[in-house]
């Protein structure tokens, strides 16, 4: 699936991911492949990207490494769309 995350200043992260889980305003949630759409708000957590991935060296400062194929980036808040395998994060 393809995740997409955008922050005000700059495209943090655009590329294939395995799945990716966020901080919903009711709790965690995690997104596979072929998950029915869905729209949430995020509040204050992690966002735990899964799969291999290639940062930007730009943006690499914040995002830091989880176990073996993880990657987390901290948001204050923000809002998911998930729709035909695109995964959206507007992260603030």
């Amino acid at each position: 699936m393809y995740l997409e995350i955008v922050s005000p200043e700059a495209t943090l992260f655009s590329g294939e991911v395995t799945s990716v889980a966020v901080p919903g305003v009711n709790g965690e949630f995690q997104m596979l492949k072929d998950h029915a759409p869905i729209v949430s708000l995020l509040k204050e957590g992690v966002v735990k990207i899964f799969g291999a991935i290639e940062l930007d060296e730009e943006v690499q400062d914040k995002f830091t490494k989880g176990d073996k194929d993880t990657t987390l980036l901290k948001i204050n808040s923000g809002t998911i769309e998930m729709k035909d395998n695109k995964v959206i994060v507007l992260a603030d």
